[in-house]
């Protein structure tokens, strides 16, 4: 391992990245195998970093592939073998105009579906009357080797609680749950459309199925109604992806626990992302699941926001190091990049792919 130094942080070192994308590199750490070379994964980073990683400022405009454009020469001049990206804006409108501002939400927070009444009065978006148009336009702008993922607007369980509320969930699974059945099926079904939608198109190379399942301690749900209500159509999105023959990566938070047999071998994730310290440290979550699927990220997002540059550096290059001679690990957060991460700390991390 190379001892830490302080100009790994240049940004000038990331302009001049010579470093070619090959997405084979991701497709062999999804197959659990050893890639050619340390690789990286970030689900997400923020348009600031991106800006600074380009090199460029982002002008805004109508138009949506200029700031896809920034993003993927962000990725690319990164050492990223892939951009992340969602397909088209399909999603399921609801009252929660909070979170479109980056603020913090209850998850009992505008609701929109209360009882049968209300939930045949919701105007389900159909998931063929969108644009994903961008997957292919983007064909031109992506550097050779380099292909996208794709991410969906959010999950089923997700959905489902802001369409109806968490406790106003937890009330219906007792009083009314042929109605909670048929929400997760209207959710889950139109889900299963817009992945199978995108996973044709040929500047795909994998999808990200996007879903918090869990808090700190537990799944959100009991484990007997994530697997009645929420694992069934999980499986239907891998399948339906498998069968174009792309891996898929589960990006879920919380305590999962009590359900990673049904990630692995029900559902069949080909990698799970999202880990936190103080749940179970990515580098102990590596030892107990590689065997059975890929482990992405998990450099965890506190250490990474208190922790110096060399401290990030040093376990990232260290979890390098442990899952070099075994593979099935791509190097990232334990999450995303958010504005409130230092830049410094998040360059410190991806440098660390230069020093093993």
């Amino acid at each position: 391992m190379k001892k830490f130094n302080p100009e790994f942080l240049d940004l000038k070192n990331f302009w001049d990245n010579k470093r070619q994308p090959n997405f084979n590199n991701i497709l062999k750490v999804l197959q659990r195998k050893k890639p050619d070379r340390p690789t990286l994964f970030e689900f997400f980073m923020n348009l600031s970093l991106y800006e600074k990683l380009a090199g460029e400022k982002y002008k805004p405009t109508a138009e949506e592939i200029p700031i896809l454009k920034l993003i993927i020469h962000a990725f690319r001049n990164a050492g990223y073998d892939y951009t992340s990206v969602r397909g088209s804006n399909f999603s399921f409108p609801c009252g929660r105009e909070n979170e479109r501002n980056g603020k913090t939400i209850s998850m009992n927070e505008g609701i929109v579906i209360f009882d049968r009444k209300s939930f045949e009065k919701y105007p389900w978006p159909d998931p063929d009357a969108f644009d994903y148009s961008r997957l292919e336009r983007l064909a031109g702008e992506l550097p050779y080797g380099m292909k996208l993922i794709v991410y969906g607007p959010g999950g089923v369980l997700e959905f489902v609680i802001a369409l109806v509320g968490f406790d106003s969930l937890c009330y219906m699974l007792a009083d009314d749950p042929d109605l909670v059945a048929d929400i997760f099926n209207a959710v889950g079904s139109r889900l299963v459309r817009y992945y199978e939608i995108c996973a044709a198109y040929d500047t795909v190379g994998a999808l990200i199925s996007n879903d918090d399942w869990g808090f700190n301690t537990q799944t959100l749900l009991s484990v007997e109604n994530m697997r009645r209500f929420v694992i069934p159509w999980h499986k239907k999105i891998v399948e339906t992806i498998h069968s174009t023959g792309k891996p898929v990566i589960l990006h879920s938070c919380g305590q999962l626990e009590r359900v990673m047999d049904d990630i692995t071998n029900v559902i069949k994730y080909d990698a799970k992302h999202s880990y936190e310290d103080k749940i179970l440290p990515v580098e102990e979550a590596y030892e107990r699941w590689s065997d059975r699927i890929a482990i992405f990220g998990g450099i965890d997002m506190d250490f990474i926001c208190r922790s110096t540059p060399e401290e990030v550096y040093m376990r990232s290059a260290a979890m390098l190091e442990r899952t070099a001679g075994r593979g099935g690990y791509a190097l990232g957060s334990g999450n995303s990049i958010p504005g409130y991460v230092p830049d410094e700390n998040y360059l410190a991390m991806i440098s660390a792919v230069n020093g093993i």
